[in-house]
């Protein structure tokens, strides 16, 4: 009789062992990201970024639009702006349209479609290859090394969900980019999350400025991810409705070069 019960006492926990699912590892995001840079392809990306002074909102900035990817990043993107808030500085220097392919980057609306030579709709720039606009969130998700540097600093993970927090000093090492020590230690928070293959759906950045007797002010921006490995294709304007911003006169208001999103530009501080 024991040697029965001993041998159902077996079975059950053999049962019990079998019946618990195996927990896979979690995806690598930025071995994932690598899976989908595919020529004629891309994701699609919507975008929110609040700001506030003293508590006051002072504006916010919604952005939409699709990057195109080639065999190593993307290659190109076709992005629309829409400020809100005449306290927003930054946001209002920024073009409501920008298509970057190739060597350019082609601007459309507000200060970039003002006095333009008629007939023509859009200013043509040179591509300096800084991150021009292709979205206001301060945390290059297609940067593999800044993927790994939210993994890695994550207080928190909980269900594809990583918390933490980076300072710019810190992202400026893996950017490579020389930071104002004004900005250096302020504390980037953000939140990113994969799906279960590892691609980011959404990621956001809050942080604060204090500019002592003048205020403190408050940002943050999210950005969702949305169609990964949709097929695009990302066309220049019309030749005939471009401008180069070099044959634009010296009493022209068209803004010499379009802001280019670096660390240093963290609260306008430069």
């Amino acid at each position: 009789m024991k040697r029965i019960i001993a041998g159902l006492a077996l079975a059950s926990a053999a049962a019990l062992v079998t019946a618990t699912p195996a927990q896979a590892a979690p995806a690598d995001p930025a071995k994932a990201l690598k899976k989908q840079y595919v020529a004629g392809h891309g994701v699609r990306f919507t975008e929110t970024s609040r700001s506030s002074m003293d508590g006051k909102s002072t504006g916010a900035t919604k952005t939409s639009g699709v990057l195109e990817f080639g065999k190593s990043g993307i290659v190109a993107s076709d992005v629309r702006n829409h400020a809100t808030g005449k306290d927003d500085v930054y946001a209002s220097l920024m073009p409501s349209r920008i298509i970057t392919l190739g060597k350019h980057v082609y601007a459309q609306g507000g200060l970039y479609s003002e006095g333009l030579p008629e007939g023509k709709k859009w200013v043509r720039y040179p591509d300096t290859g800084l991150r021009i606009s292709t979205s206001n969130q301060m945390l290059d998700v297609f940067e593999p090394k800044v993927l790994q540097a939210l993994v890695s600093h994550a207080a928190s993970t909980k269900g594809g969900i990583y918390r933490g927090s980076v300072t710019v000093k810190e992202l400026g090492k893996i950017y490579g980019q020389s930071v104002n020590k004004k900005v250096a230690k302020v504390k980037v928070s953000y939140l990113l999350a994969v799906n279960s293959k590892g691609l980011v759906t959404r990621v956001v950045s809050d942080w604060t400025l204090d500019y002592g007797i003048l205020g403190t002010s408050h940002s943050t921006t999210e950005t969702r991810f949305t169609g990964w490995g949709v097929k695009v294709k990302v066309k220049a304007p019309p030749a005939d409705q471009v401008t180069d911003v070099a044959d634009l006169g010296d009493d022209s208001t068209v803004p010499q070069n379009i802001p280019d999103g670096s660390l240093n530009s963290l609260g306008n501080v430069r």
